[in-house]
């Protein structure tokens, strides 16, 4: 028997609760030798694990480096790749998936045998371009890795259209499009009960202005409430927000779930709000897995005017559309709700659960990966 040709899925992420990677590890596991780099413990199936130290970060620091644009210096200088190098043997993997762009020099320094594949999970040089500091000294870097790696991966994926577009505009790369789309999840939609309940999960990040929430459910009917899980990325800016909320009896702050009970849980609400201001060019672009969880969910979705997210609203029937991206309009949308409504929002979800799934996405990946596995054989 032949021996399956070795894929190493390589992330500068705790890969345990990181769903885009997880879904590359269960695509892969059966088909080649799957070893995986990472934060945290091994996933289940996998041939090996290479785990990285904890406080190793995998974005800069090296301040002068960034400003006398020493790139290779500050590429060599982060502690995730340092501490990737010292643990990973090179020219040992058929092929490398590397997740996100801070993994792509790295992966192609490896020297695998036939082929990276790049799966980028952000536009990354625009990513954080509402902070100035970000846009001054780290843009200028993530431009430099993108032009001088992008060329060298045998293949490219992102996550929506819109940064699959900005790739190709900007370096010529051609990159194909994996959603962040949930597995698919057997369930029947719930009808709505006597109060309309709403969920709305967000890292907690002030320039997501969860404040729009507190503000559009101000004197809420009694038949409406809305929980928040909200994840404490910026601990003084969550805090702000609960105080907020403090005087809003319809809104509720609850823990984060394990992934694996996110639909569950979820299908306990009506209608999920995907309410994301496009304050950077990654968030004007997104099509986050919340939206999909909400689909495997069966229940309805509100989303503002984001391009991704409204064309496949509108494609299902999934639910409605802010006229903008202000409180005003989101409490407009939110205090007109009705029953009725909601139910043909989840009887749709329920239509979509199959062709909104993962498994109708990842056939991108496997085909990208098939074709990299295939130059053993022309080679």
């Amino acid at each position: 028997m032949t021996e399956l040709p070795s894929l190493l899925i390589l992330t500068f992420s705790p890969i345990r609760s990181d769903p885009r990677v997880l879904k590359q590890v269960e695509l892969f596991k059966e088909k080649y030798r799957v070893s995986t780099c990472a934060y945290g413990a091994a996933p289940d199936g996998v041939a090996e694990h290479f785990a990285l130290p904890e406080d190793s970060r995998g974005w800069p620091s090296d301040k002068v480096g960034l400003v006398s644009r020493q790139y290779t210096k500050v590429y060599d200088g982060l502690p995730a790749v340092k501490s990737a190098r010292a643990i990973l043997p090179k020219g040992r993997f058929d092929m490398i998936l590397a997740n996100d762009l801070n993994t792509l020099p790295l992966a192609l320094e490896l020297e695998p045998k036939l082929g990276v594949h790049a799966d980028l999970h952000e536009f990354a040089p625009r990513e954080k371009e509402d902070n100035l500091k970000w846009r001054l000294f780290i843009a200028p870097f993530m431009r430099w890795l993108c032009s001088r790696y992008l060329p060298a991966a045998s293949s490219v994926t992102t996550v929506s259209q819109g940064i699959a577009d900005e790739y190709v505009k900007d370096y010529g790369t051609p990159t194909g499009v994996v959603t962040n789309a949930a597995p698919f999840s057997a369930g029947t939609p719930r009808p709505v009960g006597e109060k309309v309940r709403l969920i709305h999960s967000a890292a907690g990040q002030r320039y997501r202005k969860l404040e729009n929430f507190v503000e559009a459910m101000k004197d809420a009917p009694e038949w409406l409430s809305l929980d928040m899980i909200v994840m404490p990325n910026e601990p003084d800016y969550v805090a702000e927000l609960k105080a907020q909320a403090a005087s809003v009896p319809s809104i509720t702050f609850r823990d984060p779930v394990p992934y694996k009970e996110l639909v569950a849980t979820l299908s306990e609400y009506d209608v999920s709000v995907v309410f994301l201001p496009p304050t950077n060019f990654n968030l004007k672009n997104a099509l986050p897995n919340k939206f999909f969880e909400a689909v495997q969910a069966r229940i309805g979705l509100i989303v503002g005017p984001s391009p991704a997210m409204v064309g496949l609203v509108r494609e299902y029937g999934l639910g409605a559309i802010t006229k903008d991206f202000s409180a005003a309009s989101l409490r407009e949308t939110l205090w007109s709700l009705t029953p009725e409504v909601i139910d043909g929002w989840k009887r749709a979800a329920d239509e979509a659960a199959r062709p909104l799934s993962a498994e109708s996405q990842v056939a991108v990946w496997d085909a990208a990966i098939a074709e990299i596995a295939a130059m053993q054989h022309s080679s």
